[in-house]
């Protein structure tokens, strides 16, 4: 072999570990994070809701720190759904109100996920918060910010995109059937385009699609664009659909399952419009990170191979591994739905 083939085939061949090693590091989506939620009534009492993933966080399981002075009244309701546990009980916190409260989440640091913590005063308008490793505890203000709720959301819709290996596994798929970024852009595009109006469709309720068909069908379009990488590139260019249509009718799809990842957190109600811009805009900003990185990889390969027009070939050793990750997804969310 050639110092050129060598190199192509040295860089092919780590393209496809990272992919692997995506798959073994990472799940379909990440972990949705835990939901804290307390209400407040106007006779000092509080309804708690504790929701975690049915799948616990590595390193320990969280648990839910309300103040000292709330003091559990009866033992806890356990709720058991398809992908969550939820635990529901009543505490007696006195009738000095939550204002000034401190309320968190333990285990973060360890358990490599975030929680959203709601609390619902007496007055009724809903304040949120996001608590990660790094902030694991949130004292309730008087009222929350809409700079406070913009970034909460922003936060989760990175964490969502950046953590999601199905969604960046077909934003990678785009990158790699068209390196060239003038090309790309309009794809991308389309993309945007399409999940950006089925989330907002679904998370209105102006939609709605049962989660389990739209995960399988989400895995399906990364196993679709996997073939179209393994064609010829003549032929690809040559179908009837163009590229860009392809991309945003699978982002319609892929904005689906957004949605449902946002479902599970839920929305505020004073600031509903604010929080799905918000969110999305999260997306978006992982999304171009991603792509920006993978650019970046690219231009390095081809400095680590610098001969002219790398053979079509070395494209399906990833197309390969992301066709092989994502067919093992479609076989098991389709199972998940017999």
């Amino acid at each position: 072999m050639t110092g050129d083939g060598l190199r192509r085939a040295v860089a092919a061949a780590l393209a496809a570990a990272a992919i692997l090693g995506l798959a073994g590091s990472a799940s379909a989506h990440p972990l949705a994070p835990s939901l804290l939620e307390v209400t407040e009534d106007s006779a000092g009492r509080v309804d708690v809701l504790w929701k975690t993933p049915r799948r616990t966080p590595r390193g320990g399981a969280l648990e839910p720190a309300l103040p000292e002075r709330c003091v559990a009244v009866g033992p806890p309701r356990l709720e058991r759904g398809a992908d969550s546990v939820v635990l529901r009980w009543q505490a007696e916190c006195g009738s000095e109100g939550l204002v000034g409260s401190r309320f968190g989440v333990a285990g973060l640091a360890s358990g490599g996920t975030d929680a959203l913590l709601r609390i619902v005063p007496r007055d009724g308008v809903p304040i949120q918060a996001l608590l990660s490793a790094e902030r694991d505890h949130f004292v309730v203000p008087r009222r929350q910010t809409a700079l406070e709720v913009a970034r909460g959301y922003a936060g989760l819709g990175v964490e969502h995109i950046v953590g999601g290996l199905d969604h960046l596994l077909f934003v990678l798929g785009l990158v790699l059937l068209l390196p060239a970024w003038r090309r790309m852009l309009p794809v991308v595009t389309a993309f945007t385009v399409g999940h950006s109006v089925t989330l907002a469709l679904a998370t209105l309720g102006v939609l709605r699609i049962p989660q389990g068909p739209v995960e399988a069908a989400i895995a399906a379009s990364i196993v679709v664009l996997a073939v179209k990488l393994c064609r010829d590139s003549a032929a690809s260019e040559a179908e009837g659909v163009p590229l860009w249509a392809m991309a945003g009718g699978f982002g319609l799809l892929h904005g689906l399952g957004f949605a449902g990842a946002l479902a599970q957190v839920g929305l505020p109600a004073d600031e509903i419009p604010l929080a799905l811009l918000s969110f999305n805009v999260g997306i978006e900003i992982g999304q171009l990170a991603f792509v920006a990185a993978l650019l970046a990889v690219g231009a390095a390969l081809r400095a680590l191979a610098p001969a002219p027009g790398w053979p079509r070939r070395w494209v399906r050793v990833p197309a390969y591994a992301m066709g092989s990750i994502a067919a093992c997804l479609v076989l098991q969310r389709t199972a998940l739905l017999l």
